[in-house]
């Protein structure tokens, strides 16, 4: 596991909870009872606050599962 999906399943944890680390790295708003849009909200401040990135308006809509948000995660620090 890279540092950054490391990372990123605390991310995940800290915001869920109650999911255990094999069900973060699947999970999506189909598979997590409680991602509505506050949790949305408070992943992407968390997402923020952990990455030291700002996340564009027009990206927000991409970050629907652990492994897009990895996917963005991965593009950002390529540039």
């Amino acid at each position: 596991m890279s540092d950054t999906q490391a990372r990123l399943v605390k991310v995940f944890g800290a915001v869920f909870p109650e999911l255990a680390e094999g069900e973060i790295l699947h999970a999506s708003p189909e598979s997590v009872a409680g991602w509505d849009s506050l949790a949305s909200a408070t992943l992407l401040t968390v997402l923020e606050e952990e990455f030291g990135v700002d996340v564009a308006a027009e990206d927000v809509d991409e970050l629907v599962s652990f492994e897009r948000v990895l996917e963005y995660l991965r593009r950002r620090s390529a540039v």
